[in-house]
C-alpha cells in the first residue's frame, strides 16, 4: 500500500481527517520515506554514485593496478576503506541513512582487492595467470580466500553500522562460494562436461534453498526493524532457481514437477510479499507452458484453446479470492506460529 499526497487530500475532502492533520501527516510520511529505498531522484542519485564507485574497486578494475604490486595494493585499499569508514560516520551523524550505508558497503567490497594484494605480497598466489579482475568473471577455487575474508568483513561491517544495504556484498558472497567451492570438488580439467554441468547446477539449486531459509530467518528476526532480508532472498533465489532450470530431463513428469515448484514459488512471493519468488517463478511457469506448446502438443489446435480456458479460470480465481481473502487469510493465520503472523502482518500494513 503506497500513500501519496493526493490520497491524503481526498481523505481530508471526505472528513476523514482534518486538513491540519494531513498536512501533519503528510510530513510524518516524508520524513520517515528517506530511511527506506524509494524509487526518487534523490535515492537514484546515491545508488547510482555508490554503484559507481563500488566497480570501480570491483568489475572496472584494470590491469593497470598490477603495477602497484601487493603492498601498492594493500595500502590504496586501506586508504579507500579508511574514506569509505570517514564518509559513514560522517553521513550517519548528519542522519543520511542510506549514504552512509552505501559508503559502509563500499568499504566491505574493498576487502576482496586487500586481501588479493595481502597475499600477492606474500607470494602466496599459486596461479601467475589470474589477476584479481578475474574475481568477478571467472570460477576459480582460489578466490574462496578472498570470499571468506569479504564475508566475515561484511558481517563484522553489518553488525557495527545495521544498514540494510551491507547484507548486498554479504549475499553477492554467498553466492560466489557457491560457484566456486565446486571447483574443489570436482576435476577441473573436466568441468564443462555433461556431468559435471548437472552437479554445479545441483549445488546451485541446494546452496539456494539454504539462502531463502536464511533469509526467511532473518526476515523474521528483523520483523520490526529494516529490511535486512532483500539481498539474501534475490540471491537465494537466483542460485535456487537457476540451478533447478539448468537441469535437464527427459521425464515429462520431472518437467510437470518443475512447472509446479514454479507454482509453489508464485504463491509463496505473495504470501511474504516477496517479488522475487513471483517473477521467477512466473518465468519458470512460462519456460514450461512454451515446452508443451512447442514439443508436446506443437501439432494440436486444442491446445490454445485449452491454455485459454486456464488462463480464464485462473482469472476467476482471482475474483473468488478477492471476495474471501480476508476470511481465509485470517483463518489460514490463526495457526501460524506468532513470529510468522507478525511478519505477514507488517509486510501487509
Amino acid at each position: 500500500m503506497e500513500v501519496s499526497k493526493a490520497s491524503i487530500q481526498k481523505a481530508v475532502a471526505k472528513n476523514i481527517i482534518s486538513e491540519q492533520q494531513g498536512i501533519d501527516l503528510y510530513s510524518f510520511f516524508q520524513a520517515e520515506s528517506q530511511y527506506a529505498p524509494a524509487f526518487t531522484f534523490t535515492h537514484i542519485l546515491y545508488y547510482l554514485g555508490g554503484l559507481i564507485a563500488i566497480g570501480a574497486m570491483t568489475l572496472f578494475m584494470n590491469l593497470g593496478w598490477e603495477q602497484f604490486g601487493g603492498l601498492g595494493i594493500i595500502f590504496i585499499s586501506l586508504l579507500y576503506a579508511g574514506v569509505g569508514l570517514k564518509l559513514a560516520n560522517s553521513l550517519s551523524n548528519k542522519n543520511h541513512i542510506i549514504p552512509a550505508g552505501i559508503c559502509a558497503t563500499f568499504v566491505v567490497c574493498l576487502t576482496p582487492l586487500a586481501i588479493y594484494g595481502f597475499q600477492q605480497w606474500l607470494g602466496l598466489w599459486p596461479d601467475s595467470d589470474a589477476v584479481y579482475r578475474q574475481f568477478h568473471t571467472r570460477v576459480k577455487w582460489l578466490w574462496l580466500y578472498m570470499e571468506l575474508g569479504t564475508l566475515v568483513t561484511g558481517l563484522i561491517v553489518a553488525w557495527r553500522y545495521k544498514y540494510p544495504f551491507l547484507i548486498m556484498p554479504i549475499a553477492v558472497t554467498l553466492w560466489y562460494i557457491s560457484m566456486d567451492a565446486v571447483m574443489l570438488l570436482i576435476d577441473q580439467d573436466d568441468m564443462w562436461d555433461s556431468y559435471t554441468w548437472e552437479f554445479r547446477a545441483q549445488v546451485s539449486m541446494y546452496f539456494g534453498i539454504l539462502m531463502t531459509a536464511l533469509a526467511f530467518w532473518v526476515d523474521l528476526r528483523s520483523r520490526h526493524t529494516a529490511d535486512y532480508a532483500f539481498w539474501l532472498y534475490l540471491f537465494g533465489v537466483i542460485a535456487f532457481w537457476g540451478g533447478l532450470t539448468s537441469q535437464n530431463s527427459d521425464s515429462e513428469l520431472s518437467k510437470f514437477f518443475y512447472f509446479c515448484i514454479n507454482l509453489v514459488m508464485v504463491g509463496l512471493g505473495a504470501l511474504l510479499v516477496r517479488k522475487v519468488f513471483v517473477i521467477f517463478g512466473a518465468l519458470g511457469s512460462c519456460f514450461y507452458l512454451g515446452h508443451l506448446a512447442s514439443n508436446v502438443f506443437k501439432d494440436s489446435w486444442l491446445f490454445p484453446v485449452a491454455l485459454t480456458a486456464i488462463g480464464l479460470g485462473v482469472v476467476y480465481i482471482g475474483i473468488w479470492w478477492q471476495k474471501n481473502e480476508v476470511k481465509i487469510t485470517r483463518k489460514a493465520r490463526d495457526v501460524l506460529p506468532k513470529p510468522l503472523q507478525e511478519l505477514l502482518d507488517n509486510k501487509l500494513r
